[in-house]
């Protein structure tokens, strides 16, 4: 079956959580009212270092999910994206506009990676 570890848990939410050889990230999201720009940036840290933490890296995920407030703004957001992503390591990924947490949100992140 497996073990099941749970890191930054509270009543709500895990932010990691690691399933045998799997970790799974909750969404992550910026600093609310900055530019998408730097927000993507501020949830590519933010996956960087949660990944750190169970001994894994950006070059290890498997899948991203990312949500915009406004698909109007995919190209600003991919800048940043390509510029992170390991050549050679693009993960399967898919991107939608939803409507966000705070109307100050404008990406959220979503990440599935092996240990």
């Amino acid at each position: 079956m497996g073990t099941i570890t749970r890191h930054h848990t509270t009543q709500r939410m895990s932010q990691i959580v690691q399933h045998g050889d799997t970790i799974y990230l909750a969404g992550q999201v910026g600093t609310a009212g900055a530019s998408v720009a730097q927000q993507t940036q501020d949830c590519l840290d933010q996956i960087d270092r949660l990944l750190g933490e169970v001994g894994s890296d950006k070059s290890r995920v498997l899948q991203a999910v990312i949500w915009l407030a406004d698909m109007a703004d995919f190209a600003e957001m991919n800048g940043v994206w390509d510029a992170w992503v390991p050549e050679g390591a693009a993960p399967a990924r898919a991107c939608g506009e939803a409507k966000l947490a705070k109307p100050e949100f404008t990406v959220e992140i979503i990440i599935t990676a092996a240990a």
